[in-house]
Protein backbone atom coordinates (compact mmCIF):
# COMPACT_ATOMS: atom_id res chain seq x y z
CA UNK A 1 0.00 0.00 0.00
CA UNK A 2 1.36 3.51 -0.95
CA UNK A 3 -0.30 6.69 0.69
CA UNK A 4 0.92 10.10 -0.41
CA UNK A 5 -0.41 13.21 1.66
CA UNK A 6 0.40 17.10 1.25
CA UNK A 7 -1.09 20.38 1.77
CA UNK A 8 -0.09 23.85 1.87
CA UNK A 9 -1.82 27.19 3.05
CA UNK A 10 -3.19 29.64 0.49
CA UNK A 11 -1.05 32.41 2.40
CA UNK A 12 2.09 31.44 4.33
CA UNK A 13 0.89 34.32 6.55
CA UNK A 14 -2.37 32.60 7.69
CA UNK A 15 -3.13 29.57 8.95
CA UNK A 16 -3.71 26.18 6.82
CA UNK A 17 -7.81 25.54 7.41
CA UNK A 18 -7.13 22.23 5.21
CA UNK A 19 -6.81 18.85 7.44
CA UNK A 20 -5.52 15.35 6.47
CA UNK A 21 -4.93 12.39 7.70
CA UNK A 22 -4.49 8.47 6.89
CA UNK A 23 -5.07 5.74 8.94
CA UNK A 24 -4.02 1.58 9.43
CA UNK A 25 -6.25 0.40 11.93
CA UNK A 26 -4.35 -2.80 13.70
CA UNK A 27 -7.91 -4.28 12.68
CA UNK A 28 -6.37 -4.20 8.55
CA UNK A 29 -7.83 -2.13 5.96
CA UNK A 30 -7.33 1.53 6.27
CA UNK A 31 -8.96 5.24 6.50
CA UNK A 32 -8.14 8.55 4.62
CA UNK A 33 -9.76 11.58 5.68
CA UNK A 34 -9.76 15.43 4.06
CA UNK A 35 -11.49 18.61 5.31
CA UNK A 36 -11.48 21.97 3.77
CA UNK A 37 -12.17 24.78 6.58
CA UNK A 38 -14.23 27.02 5.20
CA UNK A 39 -12.80 30.59 5.77
CA UNK A 40 -15.31 33.10 7.23
CA UNK A 41 -15.47 36.49 5.90
CA UNK A 42 -14.12 39.32 8.25
CA UNK A 43 -16.47 39.79 11.01
CA UNK A 44 -18.17 38.12 14.01
CA UNK A 45 -18.69 34.18 13.71
CA UNK A 46 -19.45 33.29 17.04
CA UNK A 47 -16.55 31.11 18.08
CA UNK A 48 -13.47 32.02 19.89
CA UNK A 49 -11.61 28.84 18.91
CA UNK A 50 -11.44 29.24 14.46
CA UNK A 51 -11.42 27.18 11.98
CA UNK A 52 -8.34 25.51 12.56
CA UNK A 53 -8.95 24.24 15.82
CA UNK A 54 -12.01 23.14 14.38
CA UNK A 55 -10.97 21.06 11.38
CA UNK A 56 -8.32 19.07 13.64
CA UNK A 57 -11.29 18.02 16.35
CA UNK A 58 -13.45 17.22 13.52
CA UNK A 59 -11.22 15.53 11.63
CA UNK A 60 -9.22 13.68 14.52
CA UNK A 61 -12.71 12.35 15.91
CA UNK A 62 -13.78 11.05 12.19
CA UNK A 63 -9.99 9.40 11.87
CA UNK A 64 -10.64 7.66 15.09
CA UNK A 65 -14.09 6.34 14.91
CA UNK A 66 -14.05 5.52 10.49
CA UNK A 67 -11.10 3.12 12.08
CA UNK A 68 -12.57 1.71 15.12
CA UNK A 69 -16.32 1.50 14.61
CA UNK A 70 -16.33 -0.32 11.34
CA UNK A 71 -19.91 -1.62 12.98
CA UNK A 72 -20.94 2.40 11.91
CA UNK A 73 -21.96 3.57 8.23
CA UNK A 74 -19.48 6.56 7.41
CA UNK A 75 -22.68 9.07 7.44
CA UNK A 76 -23.35 7.91 10.94
CA UNK A 77 -19.54 8.34 11.90
CA UNK A 78 -19.59 11.79 10.46
CA UNK A 79 -23.38 12.96 12.92
CA UNK A 80 -21.56 11.50 15.79
CA UNK A 81 -18.13 13.74 15.19
CA UNK A 82 -20.01 16.23 14.42
CA UNK A 83 -21.64 16.14 17.45
CA UNK A 84 -18.63 15.86 20.03
CA UNK A 85 -16.67 18.38 17.95
CA UNK A 86 -20.14 21.02 18.65
CA UNK A 87 -20.07 19.58 22.24
CA UNK A 88 -16.18 20.40 22.79
CA UNK A 89 -16.90 24.67 22.63
CA UNK A 90 -20.98 24.45 22.69
CA UNK A 91 -20.28 26.06 26.23
CA UNK A 92 -18.43 28.82 25.28
CA UNK A 93 -19.38 29.49 21.86
CA UNK A 94 -22.72 30.14 19.54
CA UNK A 95 -22.76 27.51 17.27
CA UNK A 96 -26.27 28.29 16.04
CA UNK A 97 -24.78 31.23 14.10
CA UNK A 98 -24.32 30.95 10.54
CA UNK A 99 -20.41 31.19 10.15
CA UNK A 100 -19.70 29.20 13.36
CA UNK A 101 -16.63 26.78 11.94
CA UNK A 102 -17.02 24.24 9.39
CA UNK A 103 -15.61 22.00 6.51
CA UNK A 104 -16.20 20.39 3.73
CA UNK A 105 -15.35 16.71 4.15
CA UNK A 106 -14.20 13.41 2.11
CA UNK A 107 -14.04 10.02 4.08
CA UNK A 108 -13.09 6.84 2.34
CA UNK A 109 -12.68 3.65 4.59
CA UNK A 110 -11.76 0.45 3.20
CA UNK A 111 -11.01 -3.34 4.20
CA UNK A 112 -10.38 -6.60 2.19
CA UNK A 113 -14.05 -6.64 0.88
CA UNK A 114 -15.51 -3.02 0.31
CA UNK A 115 -14.46 0.64 0.01
CA UNK A 116 -16.54 2.99 1.29
CA UNK A 117 -16.68 6.30 0.51
CA UNK A 118 -18.43 9.79 2.14
CA UNK A 119 -18.58 13.53 0.25
CA UNK A 120 -19.85 16.81 1.87
CA UNK A 121 -19.67 19.83 -0.03
CA UNK A 122 -17.42 20.82 -2.45
CA UNK A 123 -14.04 18.61 -2.06
CA UNK A 124 -13.32 16.06 -4.36
CA UNK A 125 -13.03 12.27 -4.20
CA UNK A 126 -11.84 9.82 -7.19
CA UNK A 127 -11.71 6.46 -7.42
CA UNK A 128 -9.43 4.48 -10.26
CA UNK A 129 -10.69 0.80 -11.41
CA UNK A 130 -8.39 -2.30 -11.84
CA UNK A 131 -8.53 -1.13 -15.42
CA UNK A 132 -7.30 2.78 -15.07
CA UNK A 133 -10.71 4.13 -15.28
CA UNK A 134 -11.79 7.22 -13.10
CA UNK A 135 -14.39 8.48 -11.05
CA UNK A 136 -15.36 11.75 -9.52
CA UNK A 137 -17.40 11.38 -6.50
CA UNK A 138 -18.47 15.04 -6.29
CA UNK A 139 -21.56 16.76 -4.24
CA UNK A 140 -22.39 19.70 -6.81
CA UNK A 141 -25.27 21.49 -4.81
CA UNK A 142 -23.01 24.49 -4.51
CA UNK A 143 -22.00 24.11 -8.43
CA UNK A 144 -25.72 23.84 -9.10
CA UNK A 145 -26.34 27.40 -7.46
CA UNK A 146 -26.42 30.27 -10.06
CA UNK A 147 -23.31 32.66 -9.15
CA UNK A 148 -25.61 35.54 -9.19
CA UNK A 149 -27.20 33.90 -5.75
CA UNK A 150 -23.78 34.17 -4.11
CA UNK A 151 -23.01 37.06 -5.11
CA UNK A 152 -23.02 38.67 -1.70
CA UNK A 153 -21.95 36.85 1.52
CA UNK A 154 -25.37 37.84 3.03
CA UNK A 155 -26.93 35.85 0.05
CA UNK A 156 -24.29 32.78 0.30
CA UNK A 157 -24.95 32.77 4.66
CA UNK A 158 -28.38 32.40 3.45
CA UNK A 159 -28.03 29.14 1.48
CA UNK A 160 -25.22 27.49 3.72
CA UNK A 161 -26.81 24.29 5.17
CA UNK A 162 -30.43 25.18 3.87
CA UNK A 163 -32.84 23.23 1.73
CA UNK A 164 -31.90 24.37 -1.58
CA UNK A 165 -28.46 25.44 -0.89
CA UNK A 166 -25.51 23.80 0.26
CA UNK A 167 -23.74 21.72 3.22
CA UNK A 168 -20.87 21.64 5.38
CA UNK A 169 -20.02 20.39 8.49
CA UNK A 170 -20.82 22.33 11.36
CA UNK A 171 -22.65 21.80 14.45
CA UNK A 172 -25.27 19.79 13.45
CA UNK A 173 -24.72 16.30 13.29
CA UNK A 174 -28.08 15.62 10.91
CA UNK A 175 -26.46 17.29 8.11
CA UNK A 176 -24.36 13.88 7.61
CA UNK A 177 -27.79 12.76 6.14
CA UNK A 178 -27.11 15.26 3.30
CA UNK A 179 -23.44 13.51 2.14
CA UNK A 180 -23.20 11.82 -0.76
CA UNK A 181 -22.27 8.10 -0.18
CA UNK A 182 -21.85 4.81 -1.45
CA UNK A 183 -19.62 1.58 -1.44
CA UNK A 184 -17.48 -0.22 -3.77
CA UNK A 185 -16.56 -3.73 -3.86
CA UNK A 186 -12.56 -3.67 -2.98
CA UNK A 187 -11.60 -5.40 -6.24
CA UNK A 188 -13.02 -2.63 -8.87
CA UNK A 189 -10.61 -0.05 -7.07
CA UNK A 190 -6.88 0.48 -7.52
CA UNK A 191 -6.61 3.49 -6.01
CA UNK A 192 -7.90 6.31 -4.30
CA UNK A 193 -7.76 10.34 -4.00
CA UNK A 194 -9.13 13.42 -2.24
CA UNK A 195 -8.85 17.04 -2.82
CA UNK A 196 -9.44 20.00 -1.67
CA UNK A 197 -11.06 22.69 -4.13
CA UNK A 198 -7.19 24.48 -3.89
CA UNK A 199 -5.95 21.62 -5.56
CA UNK A 200 -8.91 19.97 -7.50
CA UNK A 201 -8.44 23.32 -9.50
CA UNK A 202 -5.79 21.93 -11.67
CA UNK A 203 -9.32 20.16 -12.94
CA UNK A 204 -11.91 21.80 -12.75
CA UNK A 205 -10.89 25.75 -12.59
CA UNK A 206 -7.78 25.91 -14.60
CA UNK A 207 -8.98 22.72 -17.06
CA UNK A 208 -5.43 21.02 -17.36
CA UNK A 209 -6.64 17.65 -17.49
CA UNK A 210 -9.52 15.82 -16.91
CA UNK A 211 -10.04 13.71 -13.62
CA UNK A 212 -7.64 10.70 -14.86
CA UNK A 213 -5.23 12.90 -15.75
CA UNK A 214 -5.12 14.40 -12.41
CA UNK A 215 -4.84 11.32 -10.73
CA UNK A 216 -2.31 10.36 -13.05
CA UNK A 217 -0.13 13.23 -11.75
CA UNK A 218 -0.50 11.89 -8.08
CA UNK A 219 0.69 8.80 -8.69
CA UNK A 220 3.17 9.22 -11.12
CA UNK A 221 4.57 12.91 -9.70
CA UNK A 222 3.08 13.04 -5.77
CA UNK A 223 0.66 14.88 -4.19
CA UNK A 224 3.21 17.64 -3.71
CA UNK A 225 3.86 18.07 -7.33
CA UNK A 226 -0.03 18.40 -7.73
CA UNK A 227 -0.27 21.58 -5.54
CA UNK A 228 3.24 23.25 -7.33
CA UNK A 229 1.20 23.10 -10.58
CA UNK A 230 -1.47 24.37 -9.16
CA UNK A 231 0.66 27.41 -7.86
CA UNK A 232 2.04 28.05 -11.46
CA UNK A 233 -1.12 28.51 -12.77
CA UNK A 234 -2.31 30.51 -10.65
CA UNK A 235 0.67 32.71 -11.04
CA UNK A 236 -0.02 33.32 -14.59
CA UNK A 237 -1.41 36.39 -14.76
CA UNK A 238 -3.23 35.06 -17.75
CA UNK A 239 -5.38 33.00 -15.45
CA UNK A 240 -6.36 35.60 -13.28
CA UNK A 241 -10.25 35.90 -14.78
CA UNK A 242 -10.48 32.09 -14.75
CA UNK A 243 -10.48 31.86 -10.73
CA UNK A 244 -12.02 33.63 -7.48
CA UNK A 245 -9.42 34.58 -5.65
CA UNK A 246 -5.50 33.57 -6.70
CA UNK A 247 -4.80 31.09 -3.72
CA UNK A 248 -6.45 28.78 -1.74
CA UNK A 249 -4.97 26.80 1.05
CA UNK A 250 -4.89 23.14 -1.15
CA UNK A 251 -4.76 19.38 -0.09
CA UNK A 252 -4.13 16.61 -1.38
CA UNK A 253 -4.26 12.60 -0.80
CA UNK A 254 -3.04 9.72 -3.23
CA UNK A 255 -3.71 5.74 -1.41
CA UNK A 256 -2.57 2.96 -3.92
CA UNK A 257 -4.34 0.18 -2.36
Amino acid sequence: MRIDLSSAPGNPERPNEDWLSAAIPASGGGVLVALDGVTPPPGEVGCAHGVPWFAARLGGRLTELSGSRRDMPLDQVLAEAIRVTADAHRDTCDLSHVRTPQATVVVVRWDASCVEHLVLSDSVLLLQAPGGEVRAVLDDRLDRIPRERLRTEASADELRNAEGGFFTAAADPEVAARAVTGRTPRAQVRAVAALTDGASRWTDTFGEGDWAECLAVLRKEGAQSLIDRVRALESDPGRAHRRDKRHDDASAAYVEL
